[in-house]
Formats: structure tokens, sequence, C-alpha cells
């Protein structure tokens, strides 16, 4: 499979997928949760609360890794190994830009300062179980 295939299969799951795990590091230990993402090209964006625990885990350790795209059927399903460095992001455009009414559960709107966005930007990502295949990693 060429690269240009690999990003095209990639970028599909990216936009078909929304939610995932996303793992940091608290205590020295792995810590994974569901998150809800946002992508730009290869960049993954994801909203949460600036006092959240994965908010001083990532400013202790700016890694992650993210699972995106496996979609329950079974063996063979293609899912994303993301491999990133995270920042966090407060600026008002790309809050409102990622903003949507889901998000009132957790905040009072785009212009809430508990509300911040993690910026991903890819370090590593590998195209997973396409078809029993073994995985393929994009050259980034």
């Amino acid at each position: 499979m060429s690269q240009s295939e690999i990003k095209t299969n990639v970028k599909r799951i990216l936009k078909e997928s929304h939610t995932g795990t996303m793992a940091t590091v608290k205590n020295d230990k792995p810590h994974s949760r569901y998150m809800t993402f946002f992508h730009e090209g290869l960049k993954l964006y994801t909203p949460t609360h600036k006092d959240a625990d994965k908010t001083e885990e990532i400013e202790k350790n700016p890694y992650t890794h993210v699972l995106i795209g496996y979609e329950g059927d079974g063996f063979g399903d293609e899912y994303i190994e993301y491999q990133g460095e995270v920042s966090l992001n407060d600026t008002e455009d790309l809050k409102k830009k990622f903003w949507n009414d889901d998000m009132k559960l957790y905040f009072d709107g785009p212009d809430d300062p508990n509300y911040v966005i993690l910026e991903i930007d890819p370090i590593g990502i590998r195209l997973m179980n396409k078809k029993g295949e073994p995985p393929k990693e994009l050259d980034i």
C-alpha cells in the first residue's frame, strides 16, 4: 500500500470517527479515557476542562497515544494508532471553531474560561487491521 493510499485511509477514518481513547501518564502509569476528536488534516483537537486531570498530566508529559476508528464489528475493523505531542490552546478562534451545543453539558459556551482545546500534533500514525494485513506506517 502506497503512502498516498495510507494517508487517504487515515483521513477517511478521522472524518468518519469522532470518539477514541486518549492515553496520558498519571503517577508514572498509563491513564486512558474516551474523548471526542475533531481534526484538520492529520492534526487532532479535543475539548476539555482546563482543570481536568489530563491537563495536569500533559503539562508533566506532553505525549499521548490515541486509538480511533474501531467500529466494533470484530476482527478486521480498521483503526488508527496515533502518537502525538499535545499542547493546550485556549484561543477564542479555535474554541469557537470546534464548539457545538453538545458541549453545553460541560461548559457555559465557547467563551467559558474553563473550556480549552487540546491540540495534538502527530509524531507517528499507523493504520491497523486492514483486513488482517500488518500495520501500515504513515510517513509524517
